[in-house]
């Protein structure tokens, strides 16, 4: 019974038997064709037989492996490797159909390779998740074919494997050293002359333009007979809080990605930053009440807890509570600290509501909110309208595009510092407004 179920007819058998069958019909018309018909029966039977004994007289003919990551890149291109090896001392066809997680919904997954004589191949496909969580691969099954190619034997290899998905680690060694590379305006991000305003001192140099006249070291000047200032070393081990709201309001896709998986992805890769920059780097998100939290601090254990810790963000996108997080923020962070608050606001009114609480916050602390573009919008605004109903989706459009100018606009009235970027420039955004920060010594 086990025989049957590796062995499988392939097309060619079928267009074989087709063939005879049709030469048994014409059979009845030209009576010669009859004899000649049951020799091509017994031909295809035969080598139906030499096919079968040729993939079966081996007990295992072919070894294969499933190589997966030990975990997955959220929203990142993820490579899987197939290795192949063709123990057969004859060249075979192969069709790979491997069991993928469910959460791809693909359906169609087929790949086909020839393989020589007692060789081996590797085979690479990729994998972009969309989700953060546990993806379950099921078996590899591959179909082998002899040169004659009238049947296929199946194997099967890799049982159940289980591989989580985590925020975009990916991202996270693509940026590791962005903060101290000299070619960050490759990456897009700003590259801003860092000058310390602490007490600790660090040299004395010569005066250059741009420099703060109040640093002048008067008794310097004198000896040199130019003028000298004194530089000091930027500020270290502050505290900087990135918090995510996963409420209704995050839940928008684009890509593929949630908006909350863009805010996920671009504080693993922020928290990396801030502590290869030697500030305390923490988080934590909120929706009905503040979760996930992982305390502002700069240890060598830190990046793992925040990747835990965003990994285990789970929400069913209720309506945030600002109220609450204003709260917790009063009670928790006594330290002013750099907030970074990842949200998202479509509408004036929708700021006005959470901007008592988001005034509140920046009494005490420096508060960045970072909000979307809808990239959706914005292609609608360039494409040409050529009848009334596209003119009139234009004009909305454009209103809610302006209304989130107008909500940049609101926020600077109180002090508030924003981001208005696209989720695909999140992270980056993010990070140049972090450096710019540290840069013009705000905080």
């Amino acid at each position: 019974m086990n025989f049957f179920k590796k062995l499988y007819l392939n097309n060619l058998f079928f267009y074989a038997l087709g063939c005879i069958i049709v030469l048994f019909v014409c059979a009845f018309i030209f009576p010669a064709l009859f004899n000649a018909t049951w020799l091509v029966v017994l031909g295809l039977m035969t080598f139906l037989g030499i096919d079968i004994l040729l993939l079966f007289i081996a007990k295992n003919g072919i070894d294969a492996t499933r190589i997966t990551p030990e975990k997955l890149s959220n929203g990142d291109e993820n490579q899987i490797r197939i290795t192949v090896e063709n123990q057969y001392s004859f060249p075979i066809g192969i069709r790979i159909i491997d069991e993928i997680p469910f959460q791809f919904q693909v359906r169609n997954f087929e790949i086909n390779r020839n393989l020589k004589a007692s060789s081996e191949d590797t085979i690479e496909y990729h994998l972009r998740p969309t989700e953060r969580g546990e993806y379950s691969f099921g078996n590899l099954n591959i179909y082998v074919a002899s040169p004659l190619r009238l049947v296929s034997r199946r194997y099967t290899f890799g049982k159940d494997q289980i591989v989580p998905t985590y925020p975009s680690y990916i991202q996270l060694r693509k940026y590791d050293l962005l903060a101290f590379s000299h070619n960050l305006m490759q990456y897009g991000v700003k590259k801003i002359r860092r000058i310390g305003h602490t007490m600790e001192f660090e040299q004395i140099k010569e005066y250059v333009a741009g420099d703060d006249i109040r640093t002048l070291n008067w008794k310097a000047t004198a000896k040199k007979n130019a003028l000298m200032v004194n530089q000091f070393q930027d500020e270290k081990s502050q505290s900087v809080y990135m918090i995510i709201d996963k409420g209704r309001v995050m839940k928008m896709p684009f890509n593929g990605l949630s908006l909350l998986d863009y805010a996920i992805n671009a504080t693993l890769v922020l928290s990396n930053v801030i502590l290869k920059k030697q500030d305390k780097a923490g988080m934590f998100s909120f929706s009905k009440k503040v979760e996930n939290r992982v305390v502002a601090e700069k240890r060598s254990s830190q990046m793992q807890k925040i990747l835990e810790s965003l990994y285990n963000i789970k929400t069913d996108f209720f309506e945030s509570d600002f109220s609450r997080l204003y709260v917790d923020i009063k009670k928790n962070i006594n330290q002013r600290s750099l907030i970074i608050l990842y949200t998202n606001f479509e509408t004036l009114d929708g700021l006005h509501r959470q901007l008592p609480y988001l005034k509140g916050i920046a009494k005490n602390h420096l508060l960045v909110v970072v909000f979307f573009n809808n990239t959706e919008l914005n292609a609608i605004i360039h494409k040409k309208a050529d009848n009334i109903q596209e003119v009139y989706d234009k004009v909305i459009a454009e209103k809610f595009a302006f209304e989130k100018r107008l909500i940049v606009s609101e926020l600077k009235k109180y002090g508030i510092y924003s981001v208005l970027t696209q989720p695909e420039n999140l992270t980056l955004d993010t990070i140049n407004k972090y450096i710019e920060i540290k840069a013009r010594g705000i905080l």
